[in-house]
């Protein structure tokens, strides 16, 4: 299922069957520059808001906001109900010009004493963005809040952040994307379509195809490349699928017709959804169609070579050549 939602959770959630974020922040409403940001507790105001790129590294990765620190040791809270019966996964982007060691922390209330559970801890130190990632599948307790520690080492001048997010996970769960792509085809011809493969839970996946077969024949699946009928898939990682079908020869011109790719996983304990629309189009009406595009030259051939008049074909198969400003393409029709 796709996610569009975000929203801030702060009451118990018995059942989840998605990922939802409960938290995201890229900084980017309601900020003034260097003020603390909003929806964040910071009494020595010690984290600050930015706005477009400034010196020493403090740039946004994304959008035209930030927030950062350059004090020696740091913290900043914002309230998010964390519960001991749920799994999570904190990310963020962080980027530093020396070395600081950043840590996310759950606890009972907005202040350093009362954090108790410690959920990231990294350094940061490349002078470029670095993706800051982590499953907590344990809560130790009830907690209130979430807190941002920045501890600098000697050389360090500033931390900055951006693109906090907060998600609830399963175990297993993941998506396609696009789900649904739609096309027009003859009766016959063959077609490609792509889609994104992505495992939003926090275990590695292996993944199974289970194409459906009312309108489709020779159905072929390639993953980055390789054909196959399963794939693997680790937690965040994202693969690309190219399906290849052909439309069957006694489709009806006019009709509606799918072909579904079932995703489901070798423990079936999750699936996925992928679909492709086709509108089934007519060989009678190759020359008009031509005309719509803007093609410049249709031609038809018999599969002995011989130039046929598409307007008077007869039932059979032949293959269709196309000239256009892109060059050159051939498809096989069906003429029933």
């Amino acid at each position: 299922m796709k996610k569009t939602l975000i929203i801030l959770l702060m009451c118990f959630a018995p059942v989840l069957t998605f990922a939802s974020s409960i938290l995201y922040d890229s900084f980017e409403y309601a900020n003034h520059d260097l003020t603390v940001p909003v929806g964040w507790t910071c009494d020595d105001q010690s984290w600050l808001c930015g706005h477009f790129d400034k010196d020493h590294n403090r740039t946004a990765h994304s959008g035209e906001w930030y927030a950062f620190t350059n004090a020696s040791d740091s913290w900043m809270f914002i309230p998010v109900y964390m519960s001991t019966q749920l799994k999570y996964r904190l990310s963020c982007w962080a980027i530093s010009d020396g070395s600081y060691n950043l840590e996310f922390w759950a606890g009972a209330e907005a202040s350093p004493d009362s954090m108790s559970q410690l959920l990231i801890n990294t350094m940061i130190s490349s002078g470029v963005y670095e993706n800051v990632s982590a499953y907590i599948e344990e809560i130790a307790s009830e907690y209130q809040y979430i807190g941002i520690h920045a501890i600098a080492a000697e050389s360090a001048y500033h931390l900055t952040i951006d693109d906090i997010n907060v998600d609830l996970v399963n175990k297993y769960e993941f998506i396609t994307d696009p789900s649904i792509t739609y096309t027009s085809l003859y009766p016959g011809e063959q077609v490609s379509f792509r889609f994104n493969v992505t495992n939003l839970g926090y275990e590695p996946i292996d993944v199974i195809f289970f194409p459906s077969y009312e309108f489709f024949t020779d159905i072929h699946f390639t993953v980055e490349g390789n054909t196959c009928t399963t794939f693997h898939l680790e937690p965040d990682e994202t693969k690309l699928v190219t399906t290849e079908a052909t439309l069957r020869p006694t489709a009806v011109p006019g009709t509606e017709c799918f072909l579904d790719i079932l995703l489901d996983l070798d423990c079936s304990c999750a699936t996925a959804m992928a679909t492709l629309w086709v509108t089934v189009m007519d060989p009678d009406d190759i020359e008009e169609q031509a005309f719509e595009q803007g093609v410049q030259q249709v031609e038809v051939f018999d599969l002995t070579g011989k130039k046929v008049d598409p307007a008077h074909l007869k039932a059979g198969i032949y293959i269709e050549r196309t000239l256009s400003e892109k060059g050159v393409s051939t498809r096989k029709i069906v003429k029933k």
